[in-house]
């Protein structure tokens, strides 16, 4: 894997990320008007691409008998011209199994490891954001699980604006209500803001029941 920046790679560039091979027989949805730049497929958006390579990993899967990240990679990155082996091995790592475990990958995360994993080799790191990755993945049918608590809610690019709205928000009506946080005394001030914002929040489902 190159130590290079993924975003001047020729897969980046092609926003093609899995370096899938151009073919006249495969006329992939959001190709380029000019398709190829000579032997790789190049896109409009690196959403497509990113669906172009799921989909792929999925005719793998169902025609081919690829249940395995092992015999995944050998048929994406044949050993004539690639280090397939440390290749597999770097994908089943991500994934947290083993390059002979046996693998759906009609399931949404194990699909996600997949594809995040090869285009972290392909490219030689991640240039995509979580949004991004999933755009391409919903493209090729798949659906974003839903997180599957609080902690992994935050962790999310939707969870982690959230959190930030929520704290400047805080910080807006802390700083207003400064006169009256002194006045709590010596409350910890982390209640004395959390009484304040009860309080507004109070007041407003009020004027909302009164309106």
């Amino acid at each position: 894997m190159s130590s290079i920046d993924p975003k001047s790679s020729r897969g980046y560039r092609n926003r093609n990320p899995g370096n899938i091979e151009h073919h006249e027989r495969n006329r992939w949805l959001g190709l380029a008007d000019q398709p190829t730049d000579g032997r790789f497929c190049r896109f409009t958006e690196h959403r497509y691409g990113i669906r172009a390579l799921a989909l792929l990993l999925m005719a793998y899967y169902d025609r081919h008998g690829c249940d395995t990240v092992a015999k995944i990679i050998e048929r994406w990155a044949p050993t004539h011209e690639n280090p397939t082996r440390s290749y597999a091995v770097a994908v089943a790592q991500r994934l947290g199994v083993r390059r002979d475990d046996r693998i759906n990958v009609h399931d949404p995360h194990i699909m996600h490891g997949l594809v995040s994993g090869i285009i972290r080799f392909e490219l030689g790191g991640l240039p995509y954001s979580e949004h991004e990755l999933w755009e391409g993945l919903e493209l090729a049918g798949f659906r974003r699980p839903k997180p599957a608590g609080i902690a992994e809610a935050a962790a999310t690019d939707t969870g982690k604006g959230t959190i930030a709205a929520t704290v400047a928000g805080a910080a807006a009506v802390a700083s207003q209500a400064e006169p009256v946080i002194d006045a709590l005394g010596r409350l910890p001030w982390q209640a004395a803001v959390a009484l304040v914002i009860a309080a507004a929040i109070a007041v407003l489902i009020w004027r909302a029941r009164r309106s």
